[in-house]
């Protein structure tokens, strides 16, 4: 079974608890997630099965989207509701001019330093790790764009907002950024992944779902092919002859003027490689047949 499962990850089971109970349902050995979602977080989780493995890495670098509820007049060593409230403050008088002008301040481009409890490693460790036996460690900023951060709703102490962002973004973080900008603090009450490059909350299914479309045979019918899954990635096609030479790792040309990362397709739609284009050539990131 080859291909891309997208699950609509419930609240509760880490990233890794998904993989496995797929791994155990479908009694198959390569399964892998595309990008992880904590525990509390809810929505679009892509496994890649079989050999969708290969393309997993090219996957993960497509934008985010999450719609989120943050909790404002608090603030928790973990950023979000699952943690130890480590700071109180009151929570202004909210106006929509007021959030905005929070809002604004992290839009666009910009250096973001990731939680304590989040996966990035450091020195071999994962942070969470570290920050479970009771260690901060200085942490990197990273570079991390959001391309839109729209105030959908609020109340005396909660803002429900939309983020579409880059890979590699916490949406905790935003929140008790989001936070300090009003003066009160916050942390992440509730988030939902709604899109993940170019998979959707109509394409996910239930994770109680699964067993019953085994059970009936059905699940093959709900996978997203390789390609389908690269459709972000713009394509080359070549013919029978070009195919070959692909799928020995020879150099193929292409048209003048094309660069960048491309999918390479053969005849019958058969996704063959992922390749990028240098002078005028294929070179190969990822050789599938």
């Amino acid at each position: 079974m080859d291909g891309v499962l997208v699950i609509d990850k419930p609240s509760g089971p880490t990233s890794f608890d998904v993989v496995r109970q797929v791994r155990s349902l479908l009694r198959i050995k390569k399964v892998g997630h595309t990008g992880t979602l904590d525990p509390l977080a809810t929505g679009v989780l892509p496994l890649c099965l079989g050999e969708a493995t290969k393309v997993a890495g090219f996957i993960t670098e497509g934008d985010k989207a999450y719609d989120a509820t943050v909790r404002l007049g608090s603030e928790t060593d973990t950023l979000d509701a699952e943690g130890q409230v480590t700071a109180h403050a009151p929570v202004p008088a909210l106006t929509p001019a007021l959030i905005e002008a929070a809002l604004a301040r992290y839009r666009g481009t910009y250096d973001q330093i990731p939680p304590m409890y989040s996966a990035v490693k450091v020195g071999g460790k994962r942070l969470y790790e570290l920050a479970r036996a009771g260690e901060e460690v200085e942490r990197a900023a990273r570079q991390v764009t959001v391309y839109e951060l729209v105030l959908r709703d609020f109340s005396a102490d909660r803002l429900q907002v939309s983020v579409r962002c880059s890979k590699g973004f916490f949406v905790r973080t935003l929140a008790q950024d989001v936070g300090r900008a009003l003066g009160c603090g916050a942390h992440l009450e509730a988030l939902r992944r709604t899109a993940s490059g170019p998979f959707s909350l109509a394409q996910a299914l239930p994770l109680a779902d699964l067993p019953g479309l085994v059970k009936d045979g059905a699940l093959a019918g709900r996978l997203v092919s390789m390609s389908a899954a690269l459709v972000d990635m713009p394509e080359v096609r070549v013919g029978p002859a070009e195919a070959k030479r692909v799928s020995h790792g020879v150099p193929v040309e292409v048209p003048a003027g094309r660069s960048g990362r491309v999918r390479v397709m053969g005849p019958e739609d058969a996704l063959l490689a992922v390749a990028e284009i240098v002078e005028g050539r294929l070179r190969y990131l990822r050789v599938l047949v």
